[in-house]
């Protein structure tokens, strides 16, 4: 894999980043998001054209274009998540909806994560607990927006879902997530191009709460990730978290508890509360 980075042309860009707040706040608090700018220097995997509007989510327009071809979104899947069906599309049509710019791209992880690695022309915008994240200021509610995680797919169809909620027609979540587009080697941006550390913390819950979301949250860097609970009450947590260690503090937040505790406490055994 090729991992040598070429700046970017300009050294200081504009990445836009749409706020929110409240991440566990209860699934009835407001969270607006306001997208403004993030002041920051970042790196490209590759020469990439100079974006002079980080803000709409749309990537430049690439030398030489792409061919129009069709796509078949039959033989999309999907899922439900916070009462939304969210559309999951195969890395391979983001791919291709990226290079002929049909698409926004809202990278749902959190600010930190973005800074590292991000897909070209992404905006931050973090998935929140029960999807309230709401609407992108100035953004068309008819565009497709197309979300994405490392996850592969929990936190962008979280976030996808409150787009849903907030009035956006054609969302969808990148199924195989941002890990996908990584080992491709895809048009990024970033100040690190490392790959993250990953860590497991498995967990049980009642198994009425099958479907529910569980959140872990570094809430020091505001680093996070979701999964949904299983139908026999199990939730494994893929946390890939930049610059942690074993004695990083982690919120685990469940449909019936919350616990803080150490990383490495939390990948030790089965959390149950």
């Amino acid at each position: 894999m090729n991992r040598r980075t070429f700046l970017a042309a300009g050294t200081t860009s504009l990445a836009a980043l749409a706020g929110c707040t409240g991440l566990l706040g209860s699934s009835s608090s407001a969270t607006v998001n306001h997208p403004g700018n993030l002041e920051t220097s970042f790196n490209a995997n590759m020469e990439l054209p100079t974006d002079e509007t980080p803000g709409d989510g749309v990537p430049p327009e690439y030398a030489g274009g792409t061919d129009e071809r069709s796509v078949d979104e039959s033989q999309f899947s999907a899922l439900s998540t916070n009462g939304e069906t969210v559309t999951l599309v195969p890395v391979e049509v983001a791919r291709y909806w990226h290079r002929r710019r049909e698409a926004r791209f809202v990278d749902a992880r959190g600010l930190a994560q973005y800074k590292r690695a991000h897909i070209f022309g992404a905006v931050n915008s973090p998935a929140v607990r029960g999807s309230q994240g709401g609407a992108i200021g100035g953004w068309p509610t008819d565009d497709r927006v197309v979300c994405y995680c490392r996850c592969p797919h929990h936190l962008s169809s979280v976030r996808a879902a409150g787009l849903q909620k907030s009035g956006f027609s054609t969302v969808y979540a990148i199924d195989e997530g941002f890990g996908a587009w990584y080992d491709n080697d895809d048009p990024m941006r970033g100040t690190d191009f490392s790959n993250p550390q990953e860590a497991v913390v498995a967990g049980e819950v009642a198994a009425s709460y099958a479907g529910e979301n569980v959140w872990a949250v570094h809430e020091a860097s505001g680093q996070r990730e979701a999964a949904p609970v299983a139908d026999d009450g199990s939730f494994e947590l893929h946390l890939r978290f930049y610059d942690v260690t074993a004695d990083s503090q982690i919120r685990v937040s469940t449909p019936t508890f919350d616990v803080t505790r150490p990383l490495g406490e939390l990948t030790s055994g089965v959390l149950t509360e």
